[in-house]
């Protein structure tokens, strides 16, 4: 096939004066010889072969970290309450510790062996519906002592061991549901999946994420309606009503010395800001009494001093390690759910890459780029199974957005915020200090985000036919289902009996599991209901999810590192393995973005066929 792509941008990526790099001075690190270095992604300050200065690698790191740091965090303190670990506070800072440690490396290992795309990665949302419905099991539910604070002694071993085999049941799930995504991405299934996953099973699936969880999340906020709503108030006023406002830095450059330049603060630190100032206002509100100091109180758990001893008790370092809460434990019901879980990350994901690839001007991600992203992504899991975060990892799409901020699609720099996350992960006083976030600023920030992730997985509708009876019965039925069936199965869980301990546990943890519900009836319906390519979205689907051929500058982007595959490893046998690069064929792919020094450069357009 075929393919020709041609982009117009300003040729100078820095003419628009907007960004965090609007006016910075040391950009010359993309240029060479006043052209730039790679012009597939001349719109980007730097591209993704480019290598900015260090200290902008570092300063950018450190601001994908924080951009991600709303889902690092959340998911660690959702599991919390099912673990047991609601009024232990300190184990929970070590599980967010952990949760950036397996980040780092998981992020090292996508851009360097995986996809190679500037792509974060960290905690799944995907894997919290099917974790919470095995904790729900009456086999793991949470003893009546461990509800009440008064009751709960953390250092007991009796309380250790009652939340460590929680997470070691999760451990041994995630373990055993990673192997079969690496199987599914190494051995190239995947492009045998998409071909019958669609829109209208995409879309109930990643809705169902969240909306399950609006429980949790308005338990947390009902904490003090108070700070919630602020919080909410402010992360909506900072993303939404202001993120278009410029705040003017001090910048020193090579040319003009010192001088301001333009940065984006609210657009690129809304959750965060959000966060710190409820969190201050928590605050005075202790200082002052304004809030009740007797435990059964409302608002309550708004005091900051509620979690006070956990930064004095945590230690300044602290390395996590593999098999840190015992050895793994596996059950039936736990991989099935997990399982489930790991189709709806994968598809996800691939969704990423293409953002992505699009976002930093290269080549869509070819066949063997994806299926090499999705192993380690599995491999990703498997890490995050040994050191027992109760969670597997993903590529975060938020991070993804961040790189059309910035205009800086290096790949350098997502390898400095792997790094930034490794070290906050080793520095035991980070996680600490986010486990002390009052619990209604939390309930706050996980309604927002919750609300947003619902919508992501609402907007795959845009590929469909909304007109057609037959869609908008697919997708609400499919949705109503999924929230419908587990309510009935929590609720009547004694009604499921086959006679089999194993299989009832694997029946009750699948159908209390919204998104496996809503989107298998969504991927059943939608290939038995009859109906045209274009009317089920499929065509705009493949042409988005279209690979690329195999070109010189794909095999530079998505290629292997230090020439494996080019100079090393070069068997012919290789070549055979669905996640090995190819060789490229010149001049079956054509990239042009807009060469500013011919005739036709003046224009501006955008041309895409396929």
């Amino acid at each position: 096939m075929s393919s020709a792509i041609t982009t117009c941008e300003h040729p100078n990526p820095l003419h628009r004066g907007d960004g965090v790099l609007s006016s910075h001075e040391g950009d010359q690190g993309s240029k060479k010889d006043g052209q730039l270095k790679s012009p597939s992604s001349s719109h980007m300050a730097y591209g993704i072969l480019d290598i900015p200065p260090w200290y902008l690698c570092i300063f950018l790191g450190i601001q994908h970290f924080l951009t991600a740091l709303g889902g690092l965090v959340a998911v660690p303190l959702i599991l919390a309450k099912d673990l047991c670990l609601q009024h232990d506070p300190l184990t929970q800072s070590y599980l967010i510790s952990t949760t950036f440690f397996v980040s780092g490396i998981c992020t090292l290992l996508q851009v360097l062996l995986g996809i190679r795309l500037p792509i974060l990665q960290g905690g799944t949302f995907a894997f919290l519906g099917p974790s919470l419905a095995m904790l729900s099991l009456p086999t793991w539910k949470c003893p009546a002592w461990t509800l009440n604070a008064s009751q709960v002694n953390t250092s007991s071993p009796e309380f250790i061991e009652e939340w460590q085999k929680r997470i070691r049941e999760l451990q041994g799930a995630v373990l055993v549901a990673s192997c079969v995504q690496m199987l599914v991405g190494f051995s190239g299934l995947i492009g045998f999946l998409m071909r019958f996953i669609g829109p209208l099973t995409i879309a109930p699936t990643i809705s169902l994420m969240a909306l399950p969880l609006f429980d949790p999340a308005g338990d947390d906020a009902g904490i003090h309606w108070g700070i919630a709503a602020t919080t909410i108030f402010l992360i909506v006023l900072f993303s939404q009503y202001l993120k278009n406002i410029a705040v003017p830095v001090p910048v020193y450059g090579r040319e003009k010395k010192s001088h301001t330049s333009k940065f984006y603060l609210f657009q690129i630190f809304p959750v965060l800001l959000g966060l710190c100032i409820s969190w201050l206002l928590c605050f005075v509100l202790t200082v002052s009494d304004a809030l009740p100091s007797a435990p059964t109180a409302y608002g309550y758990l708004a005091r900051t001093d509620t979690k006070g001893n956990v930064l004095s008790q945590a230690p300044w370092f602290r390395f996590p390690y593999p098999g840190q809460w015992g050895l793994p434990t596996v059950s039936l019901a736990g991989v099935f759910g997990i399982i489930a879980g790991v189709i709806s990350s994968v598809v996800e994901s691939i969704g990423d890459y293409h953002a992505c690839a699009r976002l930093v001007g290269v080549p869509p991600p070819p066949k063997h780029a994806i299926n090499r992203g999705i192993g380690i992504e599995g491999l990703g899991c498997l890490l995050a199974g040994a050191w027992g975060t109760g969670n597997g990892t993903t590529s975060y799409s938020q991070n993804v957005g961040a790189l059309g901020i910035t205009r800086v699609g290096s790949r350098v720099v997502i390898v400095a915020a792997g790094c930034v996350l490794l070290l906050m992960g080793i520095f035991g006083k980070i996680g600490a200090a986010f486990a002390t976030i009052p619990t209604p600023v939390i309930g706050g920030m996980f309604l927002v985000m919750f609300g947003v992730i619902t919508a992501v997985g609402i907007s795959n509708l845009q590929y469909v036919d909304l007109n057609s009876p037959r869609n908008l019965f697919i997708f609400g039925f499919s949705i109503f289902c999924g929230l419908a069936i587990p309510n009935w199965v929590n609720k009547n869980p004694e009604r499921l009996h086959t006679g089999i301990l194993q299989l009832d546990q694997v029946i009750q943890v699948l159908l209390t599991t919204g998104m496996f519900v809503g989107g298998f009836l969504g991927f059943l319906l939608d290939n038995t209901i009859p109906g045209s390519l274009e009317e089920r979205g499929l065509l705009a689907w493949n042409q988005v999810q279209e690979e690329s051929e195999e070109t010189t500058k794909a095999l530079e982007v998505y290629g292997l590192p230090w020439g494996i595959g080019t100079r090393f490893c070069t068997s012919s046998c290789a070549q055979y393995l669905p996640f090995w690069p190819r060789e490229g064929k010149v001049g079956v792919h054509q990239l042009s973005l807009c060469p500013w020094d011919s005739e036709e450069g003046t224009r501006r357009a955008t041309d895409t066929r396929m």
